[in-house]
């Protein structure tokens, strides 16, 4: 295979499938097999979600919440779907680590990086949330930062479409997809990645990123396995 270790980056918002806000059943078991296809291959997974199908009913609400405090209900909203999709693993019989960067025990243990590479080395499969543990970072930043304290060789960024292009394709017809970036090009032609955090703390650490539609069932093991799916970064 291409990769032995990985980092899979999920948004909240992936997790609602074709609901307002909160969990869907159909999408989360659809992720929970997607990720078992590439287990089952030899696969060391690690995965972080973001919480916008939770946080963002709230913010939609006609509540002042300070910025802090904001952040610090998303990094618990990113907990309850790190829950939700280790259960979905584990039903599928995938051995799970829960990790956190703010403590949340017992629901979740503190995020360690060395303790988290000796759970992918055992066949866990490790969801850490949580964010970076600290307000102001998104999960963008928070995936990059997971990923070079496992020691990912990639992080593969699941999204609604199917890479990276010269323009939104969901409003430009005529935007066209690259197949394989280098990190100058895409600052050079001011194409949004990840976060300006997270691109440079992969572009400064060599960790690829690879742009991909998670919803396409078999897109991530097609990946693994060395077909040209999505953008690659690197």
């Amino acid at each position: 295979m291409k990769y032995k270790r990985i980092l899979l980056k999920l948004s909240g918002e992936a997790l609602m499938g074709d609901d307002q806000y909160g969990l869907n059943h159909n999408r989360l078991e659809q992720y929970a097999n997607e990720i078992k296809a590439v287990v089952d291959q030899g696969l060391q997974v690690g995965i972080v979600i973001g919480g916008g199908n939770i946080f963002r009913g709230i913010q939609n609400s006609n509540h002042s919440i300070d910025r802090t405090l904001g952040d610090y209900m998303g990094m618990l909203a990113t907990v309850i779907n790190g829950m939700a999709i280790q259960a979905y693993l584990e039903k599928l019989d995938i051995p799970t680590k829960l990790l956190s960067g703010i403590p949340v025990d017992p629901v979740a243990e503190s995020m360690s990086g060395s303790y988290a590479i000796q759970y992918l080395e055992d066949d866990h499969v490790i969801i850490i949330s949580g964010g970076t543990g600290n307000p102001y970072f998104t999960t963008d930043t928070a995936s990059a930062l997971r990923a070079l304290e496992i020691k990912a060789d990639a992080i593969f960024k699941g999204t609604r479409v199917d890479g990276v292009y010269t323009a939104d394709p969901e409003k430009d017809p005529g935007a066209t997809k690259y197949d394989v970036l280098s990190f100058d090009e895409a600052i050079e032609k001011g194409l949004k990645v990840m976060d300006q955090t997270a691109f440079t703390l992969c572009r400064e650490n060599n960790i690829p990123i690879v742009v991909f539609n998670m919803n396409v069932v078999g897109n991530l093991l097609r990946i693994v396995k060395g077909e040209q799916v999505g953008t690659i970064v690197s």
